[in-house]
């Protein structure tokens, strides 16, 4: 059997990694992987980069081997102790260097079993799965695996191809390169890549003010320091069974059931999330910070929830209840992709030296050479007043489902073939069963899920259908 990956990320990692593995013992499949990077396999985030851009999450849950929880950190051995959080108590390291491991793995995979990279961007996939990528060369497959990654990043203020206008980060070496070091940085968002963009112009000595702008201020809540505790309560075998009942008053009686045996009061959880869209910033930090180590499982036991639990529940529940979720967005994304220790040290860090500060309810981000052609820079407008900022960065992330641009032509003709369709969440579902979606684009997930758990899990029973099939 012929198959063929395109994209060459994480997802496909996961992918090649266990399909080598089930021809171990009898005939591999014949994989072919398109991708035209220069670093593939490691999709947009693990590309080169600073040494601040770090690994948001710990190493037990960045293994690229599905049921394997020690692959990483097996892999990433006694060279974790130089990367060590010593408020998380795990080894946070660059995702250059987390990059290499998805690169060894990968190359293992396709030493072990019949895989081969084609290193060409596809633009066309016909009816009967025949491949052309963009030099005019054809292919033939039996099974295709879409593997493209997220989107592009939103330009909210349609600032794009403005001189001092940073439309997509990363990575962070290349476009922070030409910041002024005294130049005033306005980063538009206050999530993960916001912060990612904050300490790195810190960790290259930047010296002017840097702003966060957004609409709610909120900041990621901080990575507890993980321990062995494990739900018996709030568990996907529990969503399973109440199968059509489940919704969000049936999963938050789970929580409470679980709380309730720990000697913990659900109460407390709900007043801390209820206070994260008004407590300013840097005293969240500070109080989160100092409370890493703690022993209550609440906050523990409903991020887990958020990525394991959901993604059973989510196709589950009740149409009003996923607005419910959908409407409280910011703060359940700033609850399931929390910052790490060491980034949330560093930014209280600017926070109370002066030099970042956070600015919500923003209306429009401009370029001021729109308004008096003599002067460059931006005027932020917000609820209180205005901002001049000479750069502007945006860290605002691509859209649920959203189609990456190189991938656009592609897709386009996946959906005139009718080997997929549209969802109407963001993102396409195969209408063929030789067809497969792995990873961000893959429609109809909940929104909470992402991430090398997600996609390798999602990598891992796409692999079983193909060897199935």
């Amino acid at each position: 059997m012929r198959i063929a990956i395109i994209g060459a990320g994480p997802a496909a990692v996961g992918l090649v990694d266990t399909l080598a593995r089930s021809g171990a013992d009898g005939a591999a499949p014949d994989v072919v992987v398109f991708d035209p990077s220069p670093h593939s396999w490691r999709g947009r985030p693990y590309a080169p980069d600073l040494d601040s851009v770090l690994v948001n999450v710990p190493p037990a849950i960045m293994s690229v081997r599905h049921g394997d929880r020690e692959h990483y950190a097996s892999w990433l051995g006694e060279r974790g102790a130089a990367h060590l959080d010593p408020l998380l108590g795990a080894p946070l390291v660059p995702r250059a260097l987390y990059g290499e491991y998805l690169e060894q793995t990968a190359e293992k995979a396709m030493a072990a079993g019949n895989v081969r990279l084609v290193r060409a961007r596809v633009v066309a996939v016909t009816g009967d799965l025949r491949i052309r990528t963009e030099d005019g060369r054809e292919h033939e497959a039996d099974r295709l695996v879409l593997c493209v990654g997220s989107g592009t990043p939103a330009d909210l203020h349609g600032l794009d191809g403005t001189p001092g206008y940073v439309t997509d980060p990363y990575p962070l070496a290349r476009t922070l390169a030409d910041v002024r070091p005294e130049a005033s940085v306005a980063i538009i968002g206050s999530r993960l890549t916001a912060v990612d963009v904050a300490v790195s112009l810190a960790a290259r000595g930047h010296a002017g003010p840097i702003s966060l702008v957004s609409r709610g201020g909120m900041l990621p809540h901080v990575w507890l320091r993980p321990d062995d505790h494990r739900p018996t309560r709030l568990t996907v075998e529990a969503v399973e069974a109440l199968g059509a009942d489940v919704t969000l008053a049936s999963l938050r009686d789970l929580l409470r059931a679980e709380l309730d045996g720990l000697g913990e009061d659900i109460g407390d959880l709900e007043a801390d999330l209820r206070a994260a869209a008004t407590e300013a910033p840097a005293a969240r930090l500070r109080r989160q910070i100092e409370t890493v180590g703690t022993h209550s499982q609440a906050r523990r036991l409903l991020q887990d929830a958020c990525h394991g639990v959901m993604a059973s529940a989510w196709p589950l529940l009740p149409e009003a209840d996923r607005a419910t979720l959908r409407r409280h967005a910011r703060l359940a994304v700033s609850l399931a992709s929390p910052m790490v220790p060491v980034n949330a040290v560093r930014m209280l860090a600017l926070y109370d030296s002066g030099q970042l500060d956070s600015l919500a309810d923003v209306r429009s981000v401009r370029s001021v050479r729109s308004v008096r052609a003599s002067e460059g820079g931006f005027i932020i407008e917000t609820g209180g007043g205005t901002r001049h900022a000479d750069v502007v960065v945006n860290a605002v992330n691509p859209p649920p489902g959203s189609v990456p641009r190189a991938a656009a032509e592609l897709v386009g003709t996946l959906l005139r073939e009718g080997l997929a369709a549209r969802h109407p969440d963001g993102g396409i579902l195969p209408s063929d069963p030789r067809v497969h979606v792995v990873g961000d684009l893959h429609g109809g997930r909940p929104f909470l899920t992402g991430g090398i758990p997600d996609v390798v899990g999602a990598a891992a029973r796409t692999a079983r259908a193909l060897t199935r099939a």
